[in-house]
């Protein structure tokens, strides 16, 4: 199939992308008036975490329900079906791969679906500020 847009628009699209996404943004000024602070996308980090607390070991990801194949919500583009299907499914063996790593590492692992915080937006944030409480204190 015949691409629709050049290479150039296509390239400043993809350009136009944020590492940090607006939810990301959201959730980080929930958290910083509540008095936490953490790290974000932090790449010295395996899997580059979402957020971060090196200090107490906590790292927390939002998993996008379409980039990480939510059971609820996520769904696969008709277009190009197999290029997708290896991409998502290669998305979610990287997720499973960060999160033994993490537990090996003894390190306290949090993941959260962004259909949570469309849901209940002040449930999830104060899901992630009793996360980080309660394993802040072992």
């Amino acid at each position: 199939m015949k691409e629709r847009i050049t290479v150039q628009q296509r390239s400043a699209n993809m350009k136009a992308i944020r590492s940090v996404s607006k939810l990301e943004d959201k959730i980080s000024k929930a958290l910083w008036k509540r008095g936490i602070r953490l790290r974000r996308n932090v790449k010295s980090l395996f899997g580059k975490p979402d957020f971060a607390i090196k200090r107490y070991r906590i790292v927390i990801f939002i998993d996008s329900c379409f980039w990480h194949v939510c059971p609820l919500h996520g769904n696969r583009p008709k277009n190009n079906q197999e290029f997708w299907e290896k991409k998502l499914n290669r998305n979610i063996e990287r997720d499973k791969e960060v999160t033994t790593y993490y537990l090996k590492e003894n390190w306290n692992i949090l993941r959260i679906w962004e259909h949570d915080f469309k849901e209940d937006f002040d449930g999830s944030v104060s899901q992630i500020e009793d996360f980080i409480v309660r394993n802040k204190d072992k």
